[in-house]
């Protein structure tokens, strides 16, 4: 299977969270081929998790997992230490109160 380029799925998913009236921004431009991506979820009240991007051995397949998970302060300590570790990252804030960050739609993982 063939994988899509990184700012494909980027402009992909930030597309889909306007169709739901969600607010989502590029925080870090990372590579625009193959760089990973972090999807901060903003809850508005302090509070955020972080999600990557992984591979779940029992389904064979690409799922989103929770990386972080607290107060905002310290997500977003982990965000700024893995853009450390990788320059080619790429990290999109989703801001929305209710939770939302549709990860787990079809066709986004």
């Amino acid at each position: 299977m063939s994988r899509l380029t990184a700012r494909f799925w980027v402009d992909a998913y930030l597309t889909r969270l306007r169709l739901f009236d969600i607010p989502g921004f590029v925080v870090s431009h990372g590579d625009d081929t193959g760089g990973a991506v972090l999807v901060k979820l903003n809850t508005l009240d302090g509070q955020a998790v972080v999600f990557h991007r992984s591979f779940d051995l029992q389904s064979d397949a690409r799922v989103w997992a929770e990386l972080a998970r607290g107060a905002e302060a310290e997500v977003d300590a982990v965000v700024t230490r893995q853009r450390g570790f990788d320059p080619d990252l790429w990290v999109v804030e989703v801001e929305d109160r209710a939770g939302r960050h549709l990860l787990d739609h079809d066709g986004l993982a």
